[in-house]
């Protein structure tokens, strides 16, 4: 206790030292930091490694792949229109449908059986059939591994993209990107181990959900990038501001927010903010070279589409997928499509003109990336998933109406690229596209695939919440697809 005109104060500052005590410790604090960032750089195994948890580490065996590639059709492409010819339904073309699939979504009328406009055609050495949607794509055959009898739990957009990215239908589960940042760690400090890029449309329904870390340390969500322009808003360095300035600057913010955070534990969200900062600063230079695509030649613009506005946007995306795999960077997600109905492939007015729009949209950039992976040796290291949250139904949404309903009984899905036996279809649908019914695939059979290219035991892969072991393919007995692998 203090007498008045006592020269003792307690806590005569904020942090409760006195000023000649804050500097020396946080003057110590810096030299410790920098100290142990030169032992870690030294090391000559930890060139371009980043500290910390994304600090790479083997998986649990040698994997097929280092990278991947999702490119998310949202909205829900027509597997009877893509990758599934079905000659029955030109046979029933009109007709009710008699079957007992359970269809139609919010209450929906089923309609009646619609055959497809697009007319499907063997492709390769393989004789893949593929729809007159792709004609770009479809040069590439041999290489596509198409999944015919997938399924999934559930028929709304929301909750369908959550368990095609996360294993399940609520919010608040890791996606499949952080499981793998988890599990393996990043491969460059310059750039995130994470990135998505959205739709200028608009994102998925369930927004930054599907691309979160869940209950696993924040530090593995997705980050997302911008197409054009600069990469991340807020991103440059402040003008008048100097690159000592701003070190300095950081180097303070973080060794306060590391006494924050030691109170703390267990806040992960504090902890990646805290590794935000100084990602946002190594990725102020890295990040903007890679989405600058000034320097590419007229030749590579062709191939992707920038010249021409109906694939500008998703060729430039592809394209800046290709330089961030060049970069190391693990798992990338494109969408295709943003917002709701018409601007996805959520056909239910016309799905004819949509997917039209849709797969035009698409279509010759995915297959220039295909031709790019392969020009520069990243084909043998990247593995490429494209498909929506789920299928269409065969029917039409009503007499003159050429929309197709949601379909999560039985759709489509291809993988290529590093450790994929392509050139073949897996699995299929009943004769007219409804229903899985050979070698039926579920959502997490696909993840536990993805996760076994990569190096990683689905089963093993797991991380301790709510007294629990959790994993990403979830408590039931799910299966690597053995088909797929090469």
């Amino acid at each position: 206790m203090t007498t008045p005109g006592s020269r003792f104060i307690p806590n005569p500052t904020p942090c409760g030292r006195s000023r000649r005590e804050f500097l020396w410790q946080v003057g110590g604090g810096f030299a410790g930091l920098a100290l142990a960032d030169l032992f870690f750089r030294g090391n000559p195994a930890n060139a371009g490694v980043l500290p910390g948890p994304l600090t790479p580490h083997p998986g649990h065996f040698r994997p097929r792949a280092k990278h991947v590639v999702f490119l998310f059709m949202n909205g829900g492409p027509s597997q009877v229109d893509t990758f599934d010819p079905k000659p029955a339904l030109s046979k029933y073309n009109g007709l009710p449908y008699q079957g007992d699939a359970k269809v139609g979504s919010n209450g929906r009328p089923v309609g009646r059986l619609m055959q497809s406009p697009f007319e499907f055609k063997r492709h390769g050495r393989s004789g893949l059939e593929i729809s007159s949607l792709f004609p770009h794509t479809a040069r590439f055959a041999d290489d596509l591994c198409v999944i015919r009898s997938m399924h999934s739990d559930t028929a709304a957009h929301a909750s369908g993209c959550l368990q095609m990215n996360t294993g399940s239908i609520f919010i608040g589960r890791p996606c499949l990107g952080a499981w793998l940042s988890y599990g393996l760690g990043a491969l460059n400090e310059n750039l995130p181990s994470f990135v998505v890029m959205t739709d200028p449309r608009g994102g998925p329904i369930g927004s930054a959900s599907n691309w979160g870390a869940g209950y696993i340390p924040a530090a593995y969500q997705g980050t997302l990038f911008r197409s054009a322009g600069v990469p991340l808003l807020d991103l440059a360095t402040p003008e008048g501001t100097t690159d000592v300035t701003q070190r300095k600057a950081l180097d303070l913010l973080g060794k306060l927010n590391r006494e924050h955070l030691a109170s703390r534990p267990g806040e992960s969200e504090l902890a990646a903010r805290i590794e935000s900062y100084e990602l946002a600063y190594r990725m102020q230079t890295s990040a903007a070279e890679v989405v600058d695509l000034g320097r590419e030649d007229e030749r590579t613009r062709e191939l992707y589409g920038l010249n021409n506005r109906l694939t500008a946007d998703f060729g430039r995306k592809c394209l800046i997928t290709r330089r961030l795999l060049e970069k190391g960077v693990r798992f990338i997600q494109l969408y295709s499509g943003g917002g709701h109905i018409e601007d996805t492939w959520d056909g239910h007015n016309d799905c004819i003109a949509n997917h039209r729009l849709h797969a035009g949209e698409t279509d010759q950039p995915i297959a220039a990336l295909i031709e790019d992976l392969k020009r520069t040796g990243l084909w043998d290291e990247t593995l490429l998933i494209w498909g929506g949250e789920f299928g269409r139904t065969p029917t039409s949404e009503g007499v003159g109406k050429p929309g197709r309903d949601h379909d999560w009984h039985g759709f489509s899905m291809w993988l290529a690229g590093a450790g994929v036996k392509g050139g073949q279809a897996i699995g299929a649908t009943d004769e007219l596209g409804f229903k899985a019914v050979d070698e039926p695939c579920h959502v997490s059979d696909l993840h536990a695939t993805v996760l076994h290219l990569m190096g990683l035991d689905h089963t093993r892969l797991t991380f301790l919440h709510s007294g629990l072991n959790q994993r990403l393919t979830g408590v039931l007995d799910r299966r690597v697809i053995e088909k797929v692998l090469a």
